[in-house]
């Protein structure tokens, strides 16, 4: 070889090494990475925490939007304001990759539930606080100080949003901060949309999904919401289940009447109300209106999945308190892929302290169905309303008048609303194939894959509008307080969020 080949293979050899693409993060690179940057996220987290996040308060709503705006251009996205009609506004952050092969979106939710200072065990659910478990089981507070020179995967930090959902948005943007400190870009576009009303079932989010389509478009749609399985392992869901609202009114006298005098004569509503009811359930707790079920089939390949779910059902009906269980389904996740029909409240005459010896004047119940995607809220909404009108009922609009109380025995009122469609996307999907192997990267295990969780969350618009596929990533405790007082994160789920963050944002 001459001398003068010798600096041209050896530039050649430099170019071509700096070129190659940087090896992969194994589950022991992403666990020491985030390890490393879990007091900086947590420190970031506790600020984040400390803007009150109610949506209904356009205060909130603006400081939050400044703060997210901030982060996101600090870790070099590009953020936009994009006003809704007559709600709050929606952000969208974007990071363009050198040569992207897909666009992902990630979807982030702001605002929290209102809050009921006098139920917390702290100054504010505003004002974050560090906590251990006392040995009685009580919560108690620590000095923040802590975690400069110590950490407990067990501590957790108490406030409103903490695990619902702030602490997924700290999970991202530390993750982002290991890509950049590490050189590294995700092989992808990067969107995120950030919702500040989701706690108010996000009505403004369908309309503002058809106008900024654009801003919007992606090949995939990564949800960083919810709590992990209750068994706190590495987890995907698929879907969730929508729900539709309706609302009973059973009629009787036109006021309540003395029940000495009129007991054994004035038909009680609230007794119409209970049989009304129980005829749409047979004792093993299936809806038994004609055409409830149909259209829903359950392959043996995801039968074995959803068994493959480690729910301890003994433990379940234990925690909650029941001897045994509907017989809709064989197991607790197959309940998930049927539709519900669950009565959330009743109410009709006075109780407690309150009581009295009349025959009401009208009953209420109300429902809520939980939909899944083989089932339309429409269609369901009507088989109800076609069974009560087969049990004898005559439809009213508010009270009714003095000629329908003449003519009908049986009058009801009818009212309904849909809220959230249900959403599922396929275990087999390239969004499904993409986040497994992301996440056995992450902690050298297959993941839980949940086919339909059973809460609802605002998506179905993204799905439909955007033709997208969708797949959450919960990352929180499922002991998290969820929209109740004492709301709080685990530290060990901060630290593996931020891990699989940053899997996916390497994958």
């Amino acid at each position: 070889m001459s001398r003068t080949t010798f600096p041209i293979i050896t530039a050649l050899a430099f170019l071509i090494c700096n070129a190659a693409p940087a090896q992969k993060w194994n589950n022991a690179d992403l666990d020491r990475l985030s390890t490393e940057r879990r007091v900086a996220a947590l420190k970031e987290l506790r600020e984040l925490l400390s803007i009150p996040n109610n949506a209904l308060y356009a205060d909130h709503v603006s400081k939050n939007v400044a703060w997210c705006v901030e982060a996101f251009n600090k870790r070099g996205f590009t953020s936009k304001v994009l006003p809704t009609d007559g709600g709050p506004p929606i952000v969208v952050a974007e990071l363009e990759a050198p040569n992207p092969d897909k666009t992902v979106l990630f979807y982030l939710q702001i605002d929290g539930q209102p809050v009921d200072t006098s139920e917390w065990h702290q100054e504010s659910p505003y004002t974050p606080e560090l906590k251990q478990r006392a040995e009685n089981g009580a919560w108690e507070i620590i000095d923040w100080k802590n975690i400069d020179s110590g950490w407990n995967d067990d501590w957790r930090v108490f406030a409103r949003s903490a695990s619902d959902a702030k602490g997924p948005v700290a999970m991202f943007l530390t993750a982002m901060d290991i890509m950049n400190t590490e050189n590294r870009r995700p092989s992808y576009n990067i969107k995120v949309i950030m919702d500040f009303e989701e706690e108010l079932g996000s009505p403004h989010l369908p309309a503002a999904v058809k106008t900024y389509n654009e801003e919007l478009a992606a090949d995939m749609f990564v949800i960083l919401d919810g709590p992990r399985h209750i068994s706190n392992e590495p987890t995907l869901s698929f879907g969730a289940r929508g729900i539709t609202t309706l609302t009973l009114t059973v009629f009787g006298p036109r006021a309540a009447q003395h029940s000495g005098h009129y007991g054994n004569y004035a038909p009680n509503p609230a007794l119409k109300l209970a049989k009304l009811l129980a005829s749409m359930k047979d004792d093993d707790g299936r809806v038994t209106i004609p055409g409830y079920y149909d259209g829903i089939s359950i392959s043996d390949e995801t039968k074995r999945i959803l068994r493959g779910v480690p729910d301890d059902e003994d433990d379940i009906r234990r925690k909650i308190g029941i001897a045994d269980i509907d017989k809709v389904a064989e197991n607790y996740q197959e309940s998930m892929q049927y539709p519900s029909l669950n009565i959330r409240g009743m109410s009709s005459g006075w109780v407690g302290e309150e009581v009295r010896t009349i025959v009401p004047s009208h009953a209420i119940a109300e429902i809520d169905i939980r939909l899944v995607m083989e089932t339309e809220s429409d269609r369901l909404v009507n088989l109800v309303k076609e069974h009560i009108k087969n049990e004898g009922y005559h439809f009213v609009e508010g009270e009714p008048t003095d000629e329908e109380r003449a003519q009908h025995p049986n009058l009801i009122s009818f009212e309904y609303e849909n809220s959230y469609k249900a959403f599922r996307t396929e275990f087999d999907s390239d969004i499904g194939i993409w986040l497994y192997d992301a996440m056995k990267r992450a902690f050298g295990k297959e993941p839980i894959r949940k086919r339909t969780s059973g809460g609802s969350i605002p998506i179905a618009p993204f799905v439909t509008t955007l033709g997208v596929p969708a797949v959450a990533v919960p990352t929180v405790n499922s002991d998290n307080n969820q929209h109740s007082p004492n709301e709080n994160l685990r530290l060990g789920n901060l630290v593996s969020g931020i891990r699989t963050c940053l899997a996916i944002l390497s994958q």
